[in-house]
């Protein structure tokens, strides 16, 4: 359902849940980076897309924390949503839980944020739908994230003075 003037965050919000198996860990039997990053990337996408519309493309990792291992056995839930519209890109917050499945304990492993650009027939940046945060914790992640945009322009603009 879409607000005035845009969508909500809830109208593009995914989950999805994975069992850790052992080909996607090390041998002390904790997950590989690389294949908790592999779901983030394809659960944020998903919300991105769910967003605009449209195809979209990963256009960088701003943010990531592993925070808890996740081990062999583990249930691990990845919920996506889209924080912050600009005019062609998108931010999309990956919360990353594990939880045990005999005990039913949980925590957060693993926190990411991913700007996604949304691309029109041609394959060439189009315009995307505005964001429009209802509740307290869309609004603040709405705001945290227009801090994150401001900053990784100001940091883009300072390396390429350095060329």
């Amino acid at each position: 359902m879409r607000s005035e003037g845009g969508k909500r965050p809830s109208d593009s919000a995914v989950e999805a849940r994975y069992l850790l198996m052992p080909q996607q860990a090390n041998p002390y039997g904790t997950a590989f980076g690389g294949a908790i990053v592999a779901w983030i990337d394809m659960v944020a996408s998903m919300a991105a897309q769910k967003h605009c519309g449209k195809e979209v493309v990963t256009a960088g990792i701003d943010s990531l924390t592993f925070k808890e291992p996740i081990q062999v056995g583990d249930h691990v839930v990845l919920k996506a949503c889209v924080n912050y519209v600009s005019r062609t890109s998108m931010e999309v917050g990956v919360q990353v839980t594990r939880e045990e499945p005999v005990s039913g304990k949980s925590a957060v492993a693993t926190t990411a944020h991913l700007t996604f650009v949304a691309l029109g027939e041609n394959k060439r940046p189009c315009p995307v739908e505005p964001i429009v945060p209802e509740t307290e914790d869309e609004k603040r992640r709405y705001e945290n994230a227009k801090v994150r945009v401001k900053a990784r322009k100001e940091l883009l603009k300072q390396m390429k003075r350095e060329v």
